[in-house]
């Protein structure tokens, strides 16, 4: 259930940071590279949102991203959709399984069960890093939640599932068009401990292989390759 960076050809990697808990982060991670993120202590969650690098209009869609995919859970194999029915991230290694798209992100409300004291929390991460990226909080979206997993209860209710990244566990997210990728280390807004225990986060980008016509995620099913072909023609229209 663990790796090491070194898994990775170190002549690959491009980037190589730890993000430490409660931090902001966000990177342009280009078409043609992979992002691995890497909870090595385990995490609590880590949110998470994306844009089209080259027109930020365009970007992560929490919906349509379950709803095309059947599963609002997601794993090996699955894609992070945008509102424009393209393909942000392929998501080809996973050694967690537990990222969820419903749990929204932490605020000063839900990080008031931790008492008095500074302690981040994802929203306000997300506008620190958003205004340098000349973005705001328009363009705050309901964002994905990694390393992390809720319960749904037949009345739609949402509950902490206690279940979480384990140490060296890690998601491997392959850019398919240039995304600009911003993540908050703060604990899931339905973590229920009063600690607050947000982990460091690695954050290693690096050169992966290009994706060919006949790759698993792009003809797992026709929704994945309706998703590639738009993807594909919005990138012919950039050459």
């Amino acid at each position: 259930m663990s790796t090491e960076p070194h898994s990775i050809d170190p002549a690959l990697i491009t980037w190589d940071e730890v993000i430490p808990g409660g931090a902001y982060w966000s990177r342009i991670i280009k078409r043609g590279t992979t992002l691995r993120l890497v909870a090595p202590e385990g995490s609590r969650g880590v949110a998470f949102l994306c844009y089209n690098a080259d027109n930020t209009i365009e970007r992560y869609n929490a919906a349509d991203t379950a709803k095309i995919q059947f599963n609002a859970f997601l794993k090996k194999g699955m894609l992070l959709y945008s509102d424009m029915g393209r393909v942000l991230f392929s998501i080809t290694e996973d050694t967690c399984g537990l990222h969820d798209t419903l749990g929204g992100c932490s605020n000063l409300a839900t990080n008031s069960k931790y008492g008095e004291g500074d302690y981040k929390n994802s929203r306000d991460n997300f506008l620190l890093a958003l205004i340098k990226r000349n973005l705001g909080k328009k363009d705050i979206m309901p964002n994905l939640n990694l390393f992390t997993r809720i319960a749904v209860d037949p009345n739609g209710n949402l509950s902490w599932a206690e279940k979480t990244a384990q140490p060296g566990d890690f998601i491997d997210l392959r850019a398919e068009m240039n995304v600009l990728a911003v993540l908050s280390n703060c604990p899931h807004p339905l973590d229920p401990s009063p600690t607050y225990e947000a982990k460091p986060i690695r954050a290693i980008v690096w050169n992966s292989p290009a994706s060919t016509a006949d790759d698993p995620l792009r003809t797992s099913n026709p929704e994945a390759v309706r998703g590639f072909q738009n993807t594909d023609a919005y990138l012919g229209q950039l050459v």
